[in-house]
């Protein structure tokens, strides 16, 4: 006879959080707005006469996404899409800051067009993708594509020195963005098939002292995506790109296998890859010695370059910052609205909304680790680790390009940079999240649980 302990447990379900969603959402575009007006009032004095139409246009796009995720993914996280939303929002209020410099180049009304494709994409994968498994079976067909890819623009001339772009009629993309996330459904595919396979090491195992290394059999697959890696970087230079692919695949496997050997190698051969290449190289090179040398042009009565400027402007933003608006990181030059819009936040926001914008960018990976715990089949938990550390990867790339910290790599902040491929992709990114999410907290997580 059962008694009330012996009672079979109840099926508990998290609750949907929707409505979270909905008043983050709003707030985000406040938010957004709020920056807008502020940036026009300390430039002219007055609201800018877009400001009601840009909310309306994010507002619009933001409920689009809501209403996606509600009908197909009740149960997804509800801090993904409004971190995606302020950090989108945020990117176009920078850059149409930065536009009021440059009246004969505007980018904020093409990106706020390619923020549409990208929430459009968002919406198309939430409704149509209703399970995220299907995506292992077309692991060799991803992987195919980023190749081809990541080889295209090998066929056009170097714009800034690499070849990461394709331009067509004043048109332009940069397939590696895209390339990313085909690769990282191929890593995980490839690795939730034979992580058995890759933690085995075998008797016959080359050792230093405690230090182990796997036989060549198993050592094969991390050495072709190495030699992969290196080649992207020879041929595109594109050291940027180059760092990510490399490190996304170390990081899968280390997760996969659970063996912190393979980050050892890892290292290694990307320490190896990124000497050579830097010493033969002589764009990667001079990023180099640039990052070694950075007030070099200053000393040599040349003034300052890209990466002293974006020192200055950190500098000069100190605490609290100069205010949305009232910056100078327009003189870094070109890349201000693309590689170093970074330096205009730490400028006008200052140390204390650049901490705010890294804890945006922490939460968004931290709840992608957080489904990856939640999931039971491997490939699952494997793309949710390898979409979150995409976006931990890139940021710190860049962040740590534009303080200073490594060599400049030319990557595009996760949502805040100019650029239609990367925000596409990022949306890409959280809309897997989301279909990922949802998994974790509903469909595949209904199994009864002690009540």
């Amino acid at each position: 006879m059962l008694t009330q302990t012996d009672a079979p447990a109840r099926a508990v379900r998290p609750p949907r959080g929707r409505g979270v969603e909905l008043a983050l959402l709003a707030i985000a575009v406040l938010l957004s707005v709020y920056g807008y007006c502020n940036v026009g009032l300390a430039r002219h004095g007055t609201v800018p006469p877009g400001a009601a139409g840009y909310g309306a246009g994010l507002g619009a796009l933001a409920l689009l996404a809501h209403c996606a995720v509600r009908l197909r993914a009740p149960y997804a996280d509800p801090l993904l899409l409004p971190i995606g939303v302020l950090l989108n929002g945020l990117g176009l209020v920078l850059i149409y800051r930065l536009d009021l410099e440059t009246p004969h180049d505007l980018a904020a009304p093409t990106q706020l067009v390619w923020s549409t494709v990208g929430v459009t994409l968002f919406t198309v994968i939430v409704l149509l993708l209703r399970d995220h498994r299907v995506l292992q079976r077309y692991a060799y067909v991803c992987v195919v594509a980023a190749l081809a890819l990541l080889l295209l623009p090998i066929l056009f001339p170097a714009v800034n020195g690499a070849r990461i772009w394709i331009r067509i009629a004043g048109f332009s993309i940069q397939p590696g963005e895209f390339a990313k996330v085909l690769l990282a459904v191929f890593f995980a595919a490839y690795l939730a098939a034979n992580r058995n396979a890759l933690a085995y090491t075998g008797r016959h195992i080359w050792r230093f002292r405690r230090f182990q290394l796997p036989t060549g059999r198993v050592l094969g697959p991390i050495l072709a995506i190495w030699l992969l890696s290196v080649g992207v970087l020879v041929l595109e230079r594109d050291l940027g790109t180059s760092l990510l692919f490399f490190g996304l695949f170390v990081v899968l496997l280390y997760v996969a296998t659970g063996r912190t050997g393979w980050i050892a190698v890892g290292l290694l051969l990307a320490a190896v890859g990124a000497v050579a290449v830097g010493w033969l190289e002589p764009h990667v090179h001079g990023r180099v010695q640039d990052w070694l040398h950075p007030f070099a042009s200053i000393e040599a009565g040349q003034g300052p370059n890209q990466i002293a400027q974006s020192l200055f402007a950190f500098a000069a933003g100190g605490l609290l910052g100069t205010g949305l608006g009232l910056g100078h990181a327009i003189l870094i030059g070109f890349a201000t609205k693309s590689d170093f819009i970074l330096a205009t936040a730490g400028e006008e926001l200052g140390l204390a909304g650049l901490t705010a914008i890294f804890l945006l960018y922490g939460l968004l990976v931290d709840r992608g680790y957080r489904a990856a715990l939640a999931l039971r089949d491997p490939f699952g938990r494997l793309l949710a680790v390898g979409l979150a550390s995409i976006v931990a990867l890139q940021v710190f790339v860049i962040a740590g390009g534009v303080t200073g910290l490594i060599p400049l790599t030319g990557m595009a902040m996760p949502f805040l940079a100019q650029g239609g491929s990367s925000v596409v992709t990022n949306w890409a990114i959280v809309a897997l999240l989301i279909r990922l999410s949802d998994a974790a907290r509903g469909r595949y997580g209904e199994e009864a649980v002690p009540s």
